[in-house]
């Protein structure tokens, strides 16, 4: 059995691949409308998709997975390489030779019976020098159907690899789910990516974190660019003017919220608006005017769906209205319509919980698995921005690292300089909750919120980061640190946040075009004012949002040199900013 695509190199490689894995049938996909149409059909009728109701919710299935494999998983995932040296020490290393040989025999008849399905995928626009080609072989029609949301898919792809374009290879297939056996491999030096015994989202859409980041993360340091776990939005000022910013948080700090932010009707009125190039993935490049630019490589949204309502985001509540697959989330069977904790303060009276068991214990069995998801195209999104498929990306002005810190990190706070940002990002950390952990306010490092996602040596990616900000000099964009999670005495957030984050955005956008001031602290530039008008914060409240509590940066800074002390080394630069903020603090 053969597959002909006209990429030699393309051709040769998918054969190969064909002959290990031995499926019953082998369907290219091709991006049609009527091809997707089908695969949906044959999903409904095998029972891997629920159709919901078509009248509330118009192309929209509910998909259920094993409930071993619900998420990511770090502890099976690795980073392939001939040298150890070369992943680093917080990525889980494996000797490629040796991997290959595993999974080789693991892929040996996996699909036997099956059809695999060959998917062509571009991360980034059509047209675009910042793009990227992949194929992802699976057996999967869940995965599919998922990349077809999630990725530009198809021939046009095809068109644009030509017959001698750079490729990533990515081989899946389920196999039989077994969480011993469970791999998601990536191969940096053959830009290549395998994903076995998993249908999980995270760990099997291969050109989401696999590529986009771990993958990609190696290809822009090789070629001078930055592949980073951020959300693009614009900013819309009164008289047109759009300023765009880029900014990256670790898990449970409101990113997509951020990305989708809805400003308060005062400024809304006043003329401003948010936009959105994407939630969670930015590739930046040098433009030939010297700025750093951003495209989003991603063509859906992948969002959890617990915590989302009309209340917290708008935008993404309204983004799987239609056309999204919705995964482990409860099923109203009133309405055949879906729901999770948070979507409406009553659950619905009928449903199945994310299992598909009746619901009837609602106090102490969740109805959506925490981490339940929705695959919505981005085109439903109402605040997508108009640049969302610009090849060219859009300039950014600002970069922002934020974290949950309860007393230690000011509202916002702008870096000295760039050698200065890129320290905040390396060692920024977020509190973990009792929700999450039982104990709340442990600190983890999560470096650009990037720890699981760099392809790479950390210490390499923190000096590329450095070297950055040489390669675009004085037009390189100013970062930022803010913290939306400061905590009175009584635990109670002190800050509004959702659309009220709208005020620091302000500030940020006013510092970049030169017309707000700022005043130096021991740890940046904080605001001499925001724009506090309309809320009900006292001027106590106002001046402990940007407190800096020298004690408490006594422990932070015992905390970032435990952190530097387990990398293989630490940037001269990155040590100097430490070394400065030692005697800022120690005064």
């Amino acid at each position: 059995m053969n597959v002909h695509v006209k990429h030699a190199k393309a051709n040769e490689w998918i054969n190969q691949m064909i002959e290990l894995a031995n499926p019953a049938k082998v369907i290219l996909i091709d991006g049609s409308e009527t091809q997707r149409e089908m695969l949906i059909k044959e999903a409904v009728t095998a029972g891997e998709l629920h159709e919901l109701n078509q009248e509330i919710l118009p192309g929209c299935y509910l998909r259920r997975s094993d409930p071993s494999d619900v998420a990511r998983v770090e502890n099976r995932t690795f980073i392939c390489t001939e040298e150890k040296s070369e992943a680093g020490p917080t990525n889980n290393w494996a000797y490629a030779p040796e991997m290959y040989d595993k999974l080789h025999q693991l892929f040996a008849g996996s699909m036997t019976g099956k059809t695999m399905y060959i998917i062509p995928y571009m991360m980034g626009p059509y047209g675009s020098p910042f793009s990227k080609i992949g194929f992802e072989l699976t057996d999967s029609r869940y995965v599919v159907l998922s990349m077809l949301i999630m990725a530009r898919c198809g021939q046009k792809v095809l068109d644009e690899l030509g017959e001698e374009g750079e490729f990533v290879k990515g081989l899946h297939s389920v196999g039989t789910l077994n969480p011993e056996e469970r791999y998601i491999c990536h191969f940096p030096e053959d830009k290549a990516i395998y994903s076995f015994n998993s249908e999980y989202g995270g760990n099997v859409l291969q050109g989401k974190k696999c590529f986009s980041l771990r993958i990609a993360s190696v290809i822009a340091r090789d070629e001078m660019w930055l592949a980073e776990h951020m959300l693009i939005l614009a900013i819309k000022k009164p008289d047109g003017q759009k300023t765009y910013v880029a900014a990256a948080f670790p898990s449970a700090c409101g990113k997509t919220n951020l990305a989708m932010l809805v400003p308060p009707k005062k400024f809304l009125d006043e003329g401003y608006e948010v936009t959105t190039l994407g939630d969670d993935i930015a590739w930046l490049r040098k433009a030939p005017d010297g700025r750093l630019y951003a495209i989003n490589p991603e063509f859906g949204f992948f969002g959890v769906a617990p915590g989302t309502s009309a209340k917290s985001n708008f935008n993404a509540l309204e983004s799987t209205k239609k056309g999204t697959i919705f995964t482990n989330v409860a099923l109203n069977t009133d309405d055949n319509t879906v729901w999770w904790e948070s979507l409406t303060k009553i659950p619905p009276e009928n449903a199945l919980d994310w299992k598909g068991n009746p619901w009837t214990d609602k106090e102490n069995v969740k109805g959506a698995h925490p981490n339940s998801r929705f695959t919505a195209p981005a085109e439903n999104c109402p605040c997508l921005d108009e640049d969302f498929n610009s090849p060219t990306g859009v300039p950014i002005s600002a970069i922002i690292f934020g974290g949950r810190r309860a007393k230690l990190m000011p509202l916002v706070i702008e870096s000295f300089d760039w050698n200065h940002g890129v320290f905040l990002g390396s060692s920024m950390g977020s509190e973990t909750t009792a929700a999450t952990t039982g104990k709340v306010g442990v600190t983890r490092r999560d470096p650009m919120a990037m720890l699981p996602f760099c392809g790479y040596n950390i210490s390499d990616y923190f000096s590329h980061w450095i070297d950055m900000g040489e390669f675009l000099g004085d037009k390189a964009p100013k970062i930022y640190n803010v913290n939306w999670f400061r905590t009175d005495d009584d635990g109670s957030f002190m800050w509004p946040g959702f659309g009220e984050n709208f005020r620091v955005l302000k500030w940020i956008l006013a510092r970049t075009e030169g017309e707000a001031s700022g005043v130096e602290c021991e740890i940046g530039i904080i605001p001499e004012e925001i724009d506090f008008d309309g809320l009900d914060i006292t001027p106590e409240v106002k001046a402990e949002l940007f407190e800096v509590n020298r004690e408490l940066w006594e422990a932070e800074i015992e905390e970032i040199e435990s952190f530097y002390g387990k990398l293989d080394y630490v940037p001269e630069a990155l040590a100097k900013e430490f070394e400065a903020l030692k005697k800022r603090v120690r005064g």
